[in-house]
């Protein structure tokens, strides 16, 4: 089985991320995924035959729009999210972070993880109705399923 439909089938048989996709599909966001942990940790809990899935400290999602980077709109996202459930929301337009980390603009969602300085950490879901579960990996899977932690080695990836 690839790495990607094992961590798909991974995510479908879990019934918080599954909610948690879907009701950051219901924002209509187009360039979005919830990132970071959210997979990761589901990807090193399976490997490591955990019964109880590590508890996230937040679920990340982030998204992409270049005409509205008004921090605002994040806090409304949360806000609105946070009212439909009690998971732990954290929402970033990866639009404007490209200021805060001293990079060039980036371009899209994955272009922005493509920054990030664990190769690992680089790893998100996105989900539309009647498609299902689609990941975002801009380095791939391989290095989650290595038990290792990889810095990236991009120019970028290390600040």
């Amino acid at each position: 089985m690839k790495f990607s439909d094992q961590v798909i089938e991974w995510i479908e048989s879990d019934s918080d991320r599954m909610e948690a996709l879907e009701l950051a599909s219901s924002l209509g966001l187009n360039d979005w995924c919830l990132a970071a942990g959210f997979v990761r940790n589901l990807i090193w809990d399976k490997l490591h035959s955990k019964e109880v899935l590590t508890p996230l400290n937040d679920f990340d999602l982030i998204y992409f729009d270049s005409d509205v980077i008004d921090e605002n709109t994040d806090l409304e996202y949360e806000l609105r999210l946070k009212s439909l459930s009690s998971f732990p929301w954290s929402v970033k337009n990866q639009a404007r972070m490209h200021i805060r980390n001293n990079d060039r603009p980036y371009v899209s969602t994955s272009d922005s993880m493509s920054y990030w300085v664990e190769v690992e950490t680089a790893v998100g879901a996105t989900f539309v109705k009647n498609k299902g579960v689609t990941l975002v990996t801009p380095f791939g899977l391989e290095a989650n399923f290595n038990n290792t932690i990889t810095l990236n080695s991009g120019e970028f990836g290390v600040r």
